[in-house]
């Protein structure tokens, strides 16, 4: 499949950052005279426009009153819909949208946190934290759109989701230890689900310390897709060759892998050691 470098015209943050610059074109202000009405700096708004930060609800609530007439809350609006999709880059939109909430069965390998499926907000939080320069509406909007994405799992037709986490990650300390704990605990209570299947993986297999990928078995007969991280920009296909690839890799992991039941009593062992 095909990935766009930037939000698709029909997204509502592009939508919103357009419409925003067409309004204020319209009424010949500059990027710095809205930055004022609207309480922040002249390179918000210019991000603003270029979709690439989320609107916070005072952004969405000033621009209608500048731009709209009485009740008008059409930013207010299109941002309830920004939000209510996964945030982050566009390559990863795709999956969240198209290729999760269609999966039969979701396989994944993280080596260095717990799966963003799996997490608490707590724990989102302090990794989102240290993404460079990110705002902080634009954290509270990936915490939101991630418990959504999280939504899959509690669903009536829910896909299964096999996670191997390597075991190093009971130990990389996320937040303090209140933090971990939460985390462990929900850990423990999710993979009662039936749905859910998680265990930890000997930290001298090698072969998974390439990146984090997850591989996706649609419905419909539908070929399978990965989606797989890097420092710079994931990568999303449903290329043949790139899932083989990516599928004896997980393979190779799982070799590694402890039994489910070892790896819950691990988990329950950190947690009491998170103290």
């Amino acid at each position: 499949m095909s990935v766009e470098p930037f939000p698709g015209p029909e997204s509502p943050r592009a939508r919103f950052g357009a419409e925003m610059r067409r309004l204020r074109e319209a009424a010949q202000l500059s990027q710095a005279a809205v930055a004022a009405r609207l309480g922040c700096t002249q390179t918000q708004v210019s991000r603003l426009e270029a979709a690439t930060r989320t609107p916070s609800v005072s952004d969405a609530e000033r621009l209608d009153r500048l731009f709209g007439s009485g009740d008008n809350t059409f930013f207010t609006d299109l941002r309830q819909r920004i939000v209510a999709r996964p945030s982050g880059p566009s390559w990863f939109m795709d999956w969240a949208d198209e290729i999760e909430p269609a999966a039969r069965v979701l396989w994944s390998w993280d080596p260095l946190l717990v799966p963003g499926l799996l997490q608490t907000p707590a724990y989102a939080r302090h990794i989102f934290h240290q993404e460079p320069q990110i705002a902080p509406e634009e954290v509270e909007a990936r915490i939101e759109a991630r418990a959504q994405r999280q939504g899959i799992l509690d669903r009536d037709d829910p896909p299964l989701l096999v996670a191997l986490v390597d075991e190093g990650v009971l130990r990389r300390q996320v937040g303090g230890p209140e933090v971990m704990r939460e985390q462990f605990d929900y850990l423990l209570e999710i993979t009662e689900k039936p749905n859910v299947s998680l265990q930890l993986v000997d930290p001298h297999c090698l072969i998974g310390l390439l990146g984090a990928f997850m591989i996706a078995e649609l419905k419909d007969g539908r070929p399978p897709a990965i989606h797989a991280d890097s420092s710079a920009e994931g990568q999303v296909t449903t290329e043949h060759d790139m899932v083989i690839s990516t599928r004896n890799r997980y393979e190779a992991i799982l070799l590694w892998a402890y039994p489910e039941r070892i790896s819950i009593q691990m988990i329950e062992k950190a947690r009491q050691e998170w103290t």
